[in-house]
């Protein structure tokens, strides 16, 4: 549910902050006030087409803001977390569009793209209006209306699961069956795998032969640089260590029996020539092991040469040779065995192709079955709102093909005829923009708890209507909002006055600038308000009366 509509320097008007509640609230204003505002906003919030010229005139930037309730839907909140948009459960969409035409959207103060803004807005807001874009004139979304409407799930379900389950088991024929030539395929691989197993060594074993190379390079080196060490921690010469450690202890005795605070010193330098006797001990160990030796130093670079060349060859790196040949070889035992593979892989495709016709078919009787139910509901709803004669129908036609469908056998077509005798057409065909607000209306009324957006937005759906058919539609857009937030733009008195909440557009000019305000009204200001649609510029007391008696015959506002 929308909370609230934040708009700063967007068009005319300044800056407006909105509160929403539940139930059906009705916009009103006198012509060219601004009243569809509001939805050019919601417009732009839900992923819409920004331009400069919605920029107020004098300003460097546009910014808009809504606040929606996602109690009820715990799938975004789900879709918020998994996008990492989440905040404490809020959901806030915001909009900034510039003078120069640019634009830039966050959802709860995080930078994202339109698509995810659109793919968050679509269900959240649904707008009808006569000129925007509305998601009944898409099929997909007729289909999808046609299915939550006959509650189709279950059957939809299985259909997308056997259609899926056959393009996975058709991709891996495809795979085995690529290349058509196994045999050359086979020798070539069985080649490869015989070269690694007698080359490749796991990364381990790499990295210990190329540790002994290091070592056998520069065994000379290590040679002579171990002697002159060894020749410092125990030789004889006036610089040896253990010399001038003897050296250092003596010269402390002396000065510890003047002073006992350094008798640990004393014991550190002991401590140090026990380490130093154990260094040199271990160091000639390792001089006793060490060699030159030159056939297996040969061995080595030959060995890491090998391995050089092969990972060139395989465009690995050398350590991951040994995992290569693994997957190399696990490819060869599927292609040695492709043929039987790919006969069982048949036998699974038919069942599967089978088993989804069938699940198909049944989803196809559903269809037809709710096809004819929503068309009559529709055509009634039709004629209560002021277009007797006309009708409804849902035309389902086949998808070409025998290819598993994960949304079923067949698309559907909304087809309208606005007046008796005229063929029907195409929903998304339908030229005139009150008729087309009104056939969406009579199919949201229709399909009443059908789909789960929480806001539907109607602008200017009572157009080209008067009398008792406005007062039919103000009664089911009323009606509406018992299961929904309703947003209404309208003109008509007998719309106006069904609504729970009420918000009056008004334009003022100070001869300089033009500004559009937006409040909501109360009791003799909303009585006012709806005086002055039936009555125009003169509000008298008849007016007033009628107004209030119009008020008073609406149904009770909703709690919330």
């Amino acid at each position: 549910m929308l909370e609230s509509l934040y708009v700063k320097d967007f068009a005319i008007v300044g800056e407006a902050e909105i509160a929403f509640g539940p139930g059906m609230t009705v916009v009103t204003g006198e012509t060219g006030a601004g009243k569809s505002l509001l939805v050019d906003a919601l417009l732009l919030l839900a992923g819409g087409r920004a331009e400069a010229s919605m920029v107020r005139h004098g300003c460097e930037r546009a910014e808009l803001a809504a606040a929606f309730d996602l109690a009820p839907h715990p799938d975004l909140r789900d879709w918020l977390v998994a996008e990492d948009l989440d905040e404490d459960g809020a959901c806030q969409l915001r909009r900034v569009i510039r003078s120069e035409g640019s634009s830039r959207a966050w959802i709860n103060g995080r930078p994202v793209t339109l698509t995810q803004m659109k793919t968050l807005a679509a269900s959240l807001i649904e707008i009808h209006g006569q000129h925007e874009h509305q998601a009944l004139l898409d099929r997909t979304q007729q289909l999808t209306l046609l299915d939550t409407f006959g509650e189709h799930a279950a059957e939809l379900a299985e259909v997308a699961r056997t259609a899926k389950a056959w393009r996975e088991t058709t991709a891996r024929i495809n795979e085995l069956s690529r290349g058509v030539d196994h045999a050359e395929r086979i020798e070539w691989l069985g080649h490869q795998v015989d070269e690694l197993d007698r080359h490749a060594i796991t990364p381990e074993a790499f990295a210990t032969l190329e540790e002994n190379h290091k070592r056998l390079a520069n065994s000379g080196q290590l040679l002579q640089g171990c002697a002159a060490l060894a020749d410092r921690l125990d030789g004889d010469g006036e610089f040896a260590l253990p010399r001038l450690l003897a050296r250092a202890q003596s010269e402390l005795a002396h000065l510890g029996a003047l002073d006992e605070r350094l008798a640990p010193i004393g014991e550190l330098l002991e401590n140090a020539r026990i380490q130093l006797n154990e260094a040199g001990d271990s160091l000639a160990r390792y001089q006793s092991a060490l060699d030159l030796d030159p056939e297996r130093l040969a061995e080595t670079e030959s060995q890491l040469g090998k391995l050089h060349e092969l990972a060139r060859k395989h465009r690995v790196r050398m350590p991951e040779l040994k995992a290569h040949a693994d997957s190399l070889r696990e490819e060869l035992e599927i292609l040695r065995g492709a043929g039987t593979s790919i006969a069982t892989l048949r036998e699974e495709q038919n069942r599967l192709a089978s088993t989804h016709a069938i699940a198909a078919k049944k989803l196809g009787k559903r269809r037809a079955e709710t096809a004819q139910s929503l068309a009559g509901s529709v055509s009634a709803l039709m004629a209560e709102l002021g277009m007797r004669g006309g009708r409804f129908e849902v035309q389902l036609d086949a998808q070409p093909g025998n290819e598993p469908d994960p949304q079923g056998a067949e698309r559907c077509e909304f087809l309208v005829s606005a007046n008796p005798g005229q063929p029907p057409r195409a929903l998304r065909k339908v030229a005139s923009g009150g008729e087309l607000s009104r056939i969406s209306l009579a199919i949201e009324v229709a399909a009443l708890g059908s789909d789960a957006v929480g806001t539907m937005v109607f602008d200017e759906v009572d157009s080209g209507i008067g009398g008792a058919v406005a007062e039919v539609v103000g009664q089911k857009l009323r009606a509406l909002g018992a299961r929904c937030q309703v947003l209404c733009v309208t003109h008509l008195p007998q719309v106006a006055a069904q609504g729970h909440r009420h918000l009056s557009v008004r334009k003022s000019s100070d001869g300089a600038s033009t500004e559009t305000r937006i409040d909501p009204l109360e009791g003799k200001a909303r009585q006012k308000e709806v005086a002055r649609m039936l009555g125009g510029i003169e509000i008298t007391r008849e007016t007033l009366a009628h107004a209030k008696q119009m008020l008073s015959r609406a149904v009770a506002p909703v709690q919330g």
